[in-house]
């Protein structure tokens, strides 16, 4: 036990010494290897963290991109979907008004189709293309259409434009557009600002994975260049001195 002992003190004495004496050779060597070959070896380095930074940007930014495109799409599909339902109930809840004429129902009925988030305007048309119930203070002529009878049996979407900004307009058929039809107009700016209110967190959340994935793609290049020189010391004549302190 005592020689191995005293063979564990030699070794780390002569440990300390080889790192003062490997520390100062490595600083002369250093300070004597020319300035271009030791710049080389940072350069090599800069160049590969950059260059697999730059790649990890890239495609971190297509992948935003692909993210916002198809989120965007879907919420807007499901903004149309919700003005097509609600064209459709005004429609059926409007059938037997347009042909009672009762203009006073009409009008208390478009009037709580305007009170959804976002609405322009609710108005329906009886087979003649006469506006019977509105909820405009004047009608505007640029919101009247003219259609055939196929086109009043269809449901459609159009974007016009009123009072200088874009509105989506979904049109719904009442009794098959035999007897007329019934409009709603959403705001454009009002799609927008719930679909960017909607992507806005999808989009933090995937702009942190790819801040994260940049790290970590910078950590591992770094290492690239670390790892020879420590498995090199960890490979070296340090395992064999133990070795050799052993077999005395």
């Amino acid at each position: 036990m005592s020689r191995i002992y005293d063979a564990l003190i030699k070794l780390e004495k002569k440990q300390r010494a080889n790192s003062r004496s490997d520390f100062a050779e490595n600083w002369t060597s250093n300070r004597s290897e020319p300035v271009y070959l030791r710049w080389k070896a940072v350069s090599a380095e800069h160049k590969l963290v950059g260059t697999v930074a730059g790649l990890t940007l890239v495609f971190g930014f297509l992948l935003l991109v692909v993210v916002h495109q198809l989120t965007s799409r879907a919420l807007q599909s499901q903004i149309h979907q919700r003005a097509l339902v609600a064209a459709i109930n005004l429609s059926d809840a409007a059938a037997g008004h347009v042909l009672g004429r009762n203009r006073l129902e009409l009008h208390v009925l478009v009037t709580k189709y305007t009170r959804l988030d976002g609405s322009a305007y609710a108005f329906i048309e009886d087979h003649k293309g006469q506006i019977v119930a509105h909820t405009l203070p004047t009608f505007p002529p640029e919101l009247a259409e003219t259609l055939t009878l196929s086109e009043r049996r269809q449901v459609a979407r159009r974007v016009v434009g009123f009072q200088g900004k874009t509105v989506y307009e979904t049109r719904a058929p009442i009794l098959e557009g035999q007897v007329g039809t019934a409009r709603i107009g959403v705001w454009q700016e009002s799609v927008a600002t719930e679909i960017n209110n909607a992507l806005l967190p999808i989009v933090g959340i995937v702009a942190g994975l790819i801040l994260a994935g940049v790290i970590l793609a910078l950590f591992f290049a770094h290492g690239i260049f670390r790892w020879p020189a420590m498995a090199g010391r960890m490979s070296g004549g340090e395992l064999s001195a133990v070795g050799s302190q052993f077999t005395e």
